[in-house]
């Protein structure tokens, strides 16, 4: 599965630096509505060390309405926490009605590193498919919409990533030698991503794997598809769209072998 996965996908800064204003505008009017609707909403990302889930997560942000979003960064569960069933500690951070829930990372953890790293034995990762499933079940039968990314990179690209933050005295602490561990055990969370992709990809919590080569395309991908996503559950209640929003510029809109064959088809009409 991963490995059909075009990593050399991207998509040019100019470009998405004139774009983002308008995602953003769109998204803000997005969780304001939803929020007026009492429609609440899940965003999880999942993928590799280094893949960017922290960047793209704060484009994410940066311009919605903080009262109307809670962001959550899952670490290994506390002591008291492994007292109750294993998905308790999430149930605590569901978002109420209107609300959104942003996770960086998230219950998927019990399939991933808890399973690769042995500290979940084996019939309970595997039981865990199951009450994944009916967990995002339950929440999207009342209502919820989820939406879930992976952010693919190659083995190569995160040990490229990884060696650059290294040297950067502001950003080494990103690094650490349980980092390395697991990217020495690349292979074996590539089985464990893809289990996960396959059994849990559902039509009420589809998976979007994102190209995460580069720094632009994720972004671009994680906010057009969410804006999707949210117009979908929204209906004929989604605000309408602004048309001076959404226009480009020519160049913008309709790339130089479009225009050429347009022409062309243009040219030979009149001759015709």
């Amino acid at each position: 599965m991963l490995d059909k996965v075009d990593l050399s996908q991207s998509f040019p800064k100019k470009k998405f630096k004139k774009l983002l204003p308008r995602l953003q505008r769109r998204l803000y009017d997005l969780e304001k509505t939803c929020w007026d609707h009492k429609i609440a909403s899940i965003i999880l990302f999942e993928g590799w060390d280094a893949a960017g889930k922290g960047s793209t997560i704060a484009t994410l942000t940066s311009r919605l309405d903080p009262r109307g979003f809670k962001l959550y960064p899952i670490q290994a569960p506390r002591t008291y926490e492994l007292n109750h069933p294993w998905l308790w500690r999430f149930w605590l951070k569901l978002p109420n009605y209107g609300e959104m829930a942003i996770f960086d990372r998230s219950w998927y953890g019990r399939v991933l590193v808890e399973r690769v790293e042995g500290l979940t034995p084996e019939d309970q990762w595997r039981t865990a498919y199951r009450d994944i499933v009916d967990f995002e079940h339950m929440l999207a039968d009342d209502g919820t919409v989820i939406i879930k990314f992976f952010l693919h990179i190659s083995k190569e690209e995160q040990k490229r990533r990884f060696k650059r933050l290294e040297k950067d005295p502001l950003e080494a602490w990103h690094v650490q030698p349980e980092d390395w561990e697991h990217h020495r055990k690349y292979d074996q969370y590539l089985v464990a991503f893809e289990a996960m992709l396959e059994q849990t990809d559902t039509e009420w919590g589809p998976w979007t794997i994102v190209e995460a080569t580069d720094r632009w395309h994720p972004r671009k991908k994680v906010l057009e598809t969410i804006i999707a996503r949210l117009e979908d559950r929204l209906g004929p209640d989604a605000p309408p769209v602004e048309p001076e929003d959404w226009q480009s510029d020519e160049d913008d809109a309709i790339d130089a072998d479009v225009r050429q064959a347009m022409a062309e088809a243009e040219s030979g009409r009149k001759e015709g």
